[in-house]
């Protein structure tokens, strides 16, 4: 693969992750601002993220084109350094500095991955049909688990970035020498039906926060497309021995950013401090002590004896 490819590749990249972060902003916004999935649909604001997030994909899968998954894929980890500032912005608050801290931790351990990933070989190999039932079925049944017994927002973050991840393995193979078949057509309705799943599972991942769901499934769909590259595609690891080491250095650099952003989207606001108290507003009740006077009409007095005669 040569330089220019790879050049082309990196950029489509950038600018798809720069989708994926406004859009993913977005979402957390509208999942903030509306009960219920219906009411997302309501609202213009949710469609822009949709069509965000199409741009993005489409991006994405057209750096697939010229880049193999385990140089394109973690460079999505770039809309995590992107969506945490725009969030605050959006909201009106400061990104913390534990926030900081998780973004670099996780980018450093994704740029670890990349870096002893990235083989430097172009796509030539796409999966069979016998591997895309495998990987889907396997899939399907992942995130069914993920969102049935534990429903938490990281629980639909995994969910979300499996779901993504095998949509982008997919979809290179439609990018990648796409013919007219039935194969064709149903690598292109599983892509389709993955990445549909996994925008809404990031909707209901956002209904808890932006950091950690979105730092989680930035984690998880690199991961779930590197083991499917590595395995299936030959996209092995590269320093032999010290490669290895340097993937589990960098995978739990990672994963402890991804815990430092979940800490940091748990921790309750800092309590504001108290103002002067204000002065009463009324004249301040006077209360006496002593018998409280009657306030009954005194009885009539009877007069006895007889009246005068005139």
């Amino acid at each position: 693969m040569t330089a220019s490819p790879v050049l082309l590749a990196v950029a489509l990249s950038l600018v798809s992750a720069v989708c994926y972060a406004t859009a993913a902003v977005v979402q957390e916004r509208t999942a903030a601002a509306t009960p219920g999935m219906r009411g997302a649909l309501a609202r213009g604001a949710w469609w822009g993220s949709v069509a965000l997030n199409a741009g993005g994909a489409l991006l994405h899968v057209v750096a697939l084109r010229y880049g193999p998954l385990t140089l394109v894929q973690p460079l999505g980890a770039l809309s995590l350094v992107l969506a945490v500032p725009l969030g605050s912005l959006a909201t009106g608050r400061r990104t913390s500095g534990t926030q900081w801290r998780g973004v670099a931790y996780t980018l450093v351990g994704l740029g670890t991955l990349l870096l002893v990933t990235a083989t430097g070989h172009g796509p030539h190999e796409t999966l069979g049909r016998t591997e895309v039932l495998l990987v889907a079925l396997a899939a399907a049944g992942l995130v069914a688990a993920l969102t049935r017994l534990a429903g938490t927002g990281l629980a639909f973050a995994a969910a979300s970035g499996v779901a993504s991840g095998v949509g982008s393995t997919l979809s290179q193979k439609l990018a990648v020498g796409p013919t007219l078949s039935w194969d064709t057509a149903l690598v292109a309705l599983l892509t389709v039906a993955f990445a549909v799943g996994g925008l809404l599972l990031s909707q209901q991942a956002y209904r808890s926060g932006l950091g950690g769901p979105l730092a989680l499934l930035t984690l998880v769909n690199p991961v779930t497309a590197s083991v499917i590259g590595i395995t299936l595609l030959g996209e092995g690891f590269r320093y032999g021995s010290t490669g290895t080491l340097l993937a589990l250095a960098g995978g739990t650099a990672a994963v402890y950013g991804v815990t430092l952003l979940s800490r940091a989207q748990d921790a309750p606001s800092a309590p504001t401090a108290p103002s002067a108290p204000s002065a009463p507003s009324r004249t301040p009740r006077v209360v006496v002590a002593g018998p409280r006077p009657s306030l009954r009409r005194p009885a009539p007095v009877e007069l006895t004896g007889t009246a005068p005669s005139l």
